[in-house]
C-alpha cells in the first residue's frame, strides 16, 4: 500500500472501520477534520461478517415498546433501561438513514422484509439476504470515501492513548504506521475497534478482533464494565474459520439434531432451538459432554431440510456457498455445528453520548458498554447499536475540539532508532507466536461456555506470568519507554507484521486477564456468564461488574 503522509493533528480520530467507526465518521460534522484508522482495509471487520440482520421496530405490527421489552428480557436483569429505550426509539430513524444512504435491505414488493430471530416477539430483523453486515459496511465505506473531510489511514495500529498529565484528558494516540511509531494529536478520540473474540480458541470473529480498544483504554485508566459477559453463538460451522450459521436459519425453521437425529434442544428449554443464545449454547455443550467421545472435535447438526429449498436459496445464498466449499449440501444433509465465542457484551463504560470517564475519549459499538445488552445481547441489536450510538457523535461538543492545539513545544522529535540483532528479534518473535497459540486455548478451556473457580484462578496465574514475561521483552521495554512526542523508527524486515504481532499479543494478554478476573469475581450464573460452581442467578448479583486499573467492584 502506498505511503501517505499523516498530519500531526486531527479534530477527531476514529479508531476502527467496522459499522460503528464508519457510521461515526459519517455522522461527525463535515467541518471537522477526521482521521479514520484501521488495522486492515476499510471493510474487514466483524460487522462485515454479520449475517442475521439489524433489529428495528418499523413494521406496523411492531412497536419500540415491544422491542424494549424483548431486549430487557434477554439482558437478564442487567440492561440499562434508559439506554434500551434510547436504542429502540431511535431505531426507525436510523434505518431510514441507512436506506437513504443506499443500504439495499430485502423487500416484499415495496415494503421492507422482516424475519424472526430467537427471543424476539415479532419479526423485526431487516436483512440483505444473509450478508447484511457486508451490505451495511460496504455502503458506509463507499460514503466515507466520498467525504473530503475524512482521511482513511489503512494498515495502521493504534498502540496507546496520549493522556495529558495535568488534566487527564485524552489528546491523541500513539500510532504505528509503515515502520514508524508516531504521536497524532486530536481534540477527541473515538474507539470503535469491535470485540475481542480472538482471545478464545473457537470464535466466529475475524482475525482483527483482538480487543484492542478495551485493552488500550484500560491501560490509560478508563472504567470498564461487565467484561465476563461473552455471548457464545450456538451454531458455528465446525470447519476451519468457524463460519457463523446465522440464527435466522433457525428462525426460518431449521432444527438442531444429535447423531441419532433427535431434536434434543427441547430437553433443556421449552423454546427448543429458539431459546436465547446462551441457553442453546449450553444445551449443545451439555449434550455433547454427555454423548461425545472427544469434546475438541464434537458437534451437533443443524438440519435445514424442513425449510423450502426456494426460501433457502433466497435467504441464505452465502451460507449455501460456504457450506458447498466445505463439501456440505444443505439441501440434502445437515450441517455440523458447535458453539463459538461471538459477541462481547462488556466493554468501556459509556453514557448516551458515548463519553467515557476520560475527557476527550469516546467509545462506540462492541468496544463500548452502553448498557443496552445487559448480560446477554438480543439477536441483531449489535449492528443497530453501532448505528444509533454512532449517530450521537454528530453532537460532539465543539468546545472539546478547540482545546487541543499542537504547540511548538510539543512538536514531535526526530525518530529514535530501534535496533535488535537478528537472533534477538527471532527469539522475541518465537515467544510471541507461542503465546498467541497457547493463550486462546487456555481462555477457551477456563472461561468458555462453562466456568468454575479452580480453572479460572489457575488461568489467571498463568496469564499474569505471561504478562510479566511479555513486559520483559526488549521490544516491550523499548516501546513502553517512549514518551509522548518521542517517535521511533525500525529498520527490520517484515516490521509491520512483527509490530502487529507484538501489539495484538499485548492486547490479548490484557483482555484475557480482564475476562478471567471478571468471571472469577461474579459468583453466580447470568446471561452469557455461566459458573458450574454457582449455577443459579443470585439477586445480590443483579449489579454490574466495574473495573478500573486492577480494582473490581459492584455497581447498580
Amino acid at each position: 500500500m502506498s505511503k501517505i503522509d499523516i498530519p500531526s493533528q486531527f479534530d477527531v480520530l476514529v479508531v476502527g472501520a467496522g459499522a460503528a467507526g464508519l457510521y461515526t465518521a459519517l455522522c461527525l460534522p463535515e467541518s471537522l477534520r477526521v482521521g479514520l484508522i484501521t488495522k486492515e482495509t476499510v471493510t474487514l471487520s466483524a460487522s462485515d461478517w454479520a449475517q442475521g440482520g439489524i433489529a428495528a421496530a418499523v413494521s406496523p405490527e411492531d412497536s419500540p415498546k415491544l422491542h424494549i421489552e424483548d431486549t430487557l428480557k434477554a439482558g437478564a436483569g442487567l440492561c440499562d433501561v434508559e439506554a434500551v429505550e434510547f436504542l429502540a426509539e431511535n431505531a426507525p430513524s436510523c434505518i431510514e438513514s441507512l436506506v437513504n444512504l443506499g443500504v439495499a435491505f430485502d423487500r416484499h414488493g415495496s415494503s421492507l422484509a422482516f424475519t424472526l430471530e430467537a427471543a424476539h416477539s415479532r419479526p423485526r430483523v431487516l436483512h440483505a439476504a444473509d450478508t447484511t453486515g457486508r451490505e451495511v459496511t460496504t455502503t458506509l465505506a463507499a460514503q466515507v470515501l466520498r467525504r473530503h473531510n475524512i482521511q482513511i489511514i489503512q494498515q495502521a495500529l493504534a498502540l496507546s492513548l496520549w493522556i495529558e498529565p495535568e488534566t487527564g484528558r485524552c489528546q491523541g494516540i500513539s500510532l504505528f504506521y509503515q515502520g514508524q511509531v508516531t504521536w497524532v494529536k486530536a481534540g477527541a478520540v473515538v474507539l470503535a475497534t469491535g470485540g475481542g473474540g480472538q482471545v478464545f480458541a473457537q470464535t466466529t470473529n475475524p482475525a482483527v478482533s483482538t480487543g484492542d480498544g478495551v485493552a488500550i483504554a484500560w491501560r490509560a485508566g478508563a472504567i470498564l464494565r461487565d467484561l465476563e459477559f461473552v455471548q457464545f453463538h450456538p451454531t458455528a460451522l465446525t470447519k476451519p474459520g468457524r463460519f457463523l450459521i446465522s440464527e435466522a436459519v433457525r428462525g426460518e425453521g431449521a432444527h438442531l439434531i444429535d447423531d441419532e437425529g433427535r431434536r434434543f434442544a427441547f430437553d433443556y428449554h421449552p423454546d427448543g432451538e429458539l431459546a436465547p443464545r446462551d441457553v442453546v449454547s449450553r444445551a449443545i455443550f451439555s449434550h455433547l459432554q454427555n454423548t461425545a467421545v472427544d469434546l475438541a472435535t464434537a458437534h451437533v447438526w443443524l438440519d435445514m431440510r424442513s425449510i423450502p429449498p426456494e426460501k433457502i436459496r433466497h435467504r441464505f445464498p452465502n451460507i449455501i456457498q460456504v457450506c458447498q466449499h466445505s463439501g456440505i449440501d444443505v439441501f440434502n444433509e445437515p450441517v455440523p455445528v458447535a458453539p463459538a465465542a461471538h459477541y462481547w457484551m462488556g466493554g468501556i463504560l459509556t453514557d448516551l453520548m458515548n463519553r467515557t470517564n476520560i475527557p476527550g475519549l469516546y467509545a462506540v459499538g462492541e468496544t463500548a458498554s452502553t448498557g443496552v445488552h445487559g448480560a446477554n445481547r438480543l439477536a441483531s441489536n449489535s449492528l443497530l447499536e453501532c448505528i444509533v450510538f454512532g449517530a450521537q457523535m454528530a453532537d460532539v461538543e465543539n468546545e472539546l475540539l478547540s482545546k487541543n492545539q499542537l504547540t511548538v513545544s510539543e512538536s514531535i522529535s526526530n525518530p529514535l532508532s530501534c535496533v535488535f540483532s537478528a537472533s534477538e528479534w527471532q527469539n522475541q518473535q518465537e515467544y510471541l507466536e507461542a503465546i498467541r497459540e497457547k493463550l486462546p486455548r487456555l481462555v477457551w478451556q477456563s472461561a468458555g461456555i462453562c466456568r468454575e473457580e479452580s480453572g479460572l484462578e489457575s488461568a489467571i496465574a498463568t496469564i499474569e506470568s505471561w504478562q510479566q514475561d511479555f513486559a520483559n521483552l526488549p521490544l516491550s521495554q523499548f516501546l513502553q519507554s517512549l514518551c509522548p512526542t518521542e517517535s521511533a523508527s525500525f529498520n527490520l524486515p517484515n516490521i509491520d507484521q512483527q509490530l502487529r504481532l507484538w501489539a495484538e499479543t499485548r492486547n490479548l494478554l490484557d483482555v484475557a486477564y480482564l475476562i478471567l478476573k471478571s468471571a472469577a469475581f461474579r459468583t453466580e450464573s447470568r446471561g452469557g456468564h455461566y459458573r458450574l460452581d454457582y449455577p443459579q442467578a443470585d439477586p445480590n448479583w443483579q449489579v454490574h461488574t466495574i473495573v478500573q486499573n486492577h480494582s473490581w467492584w459492584k455497581s447498580h
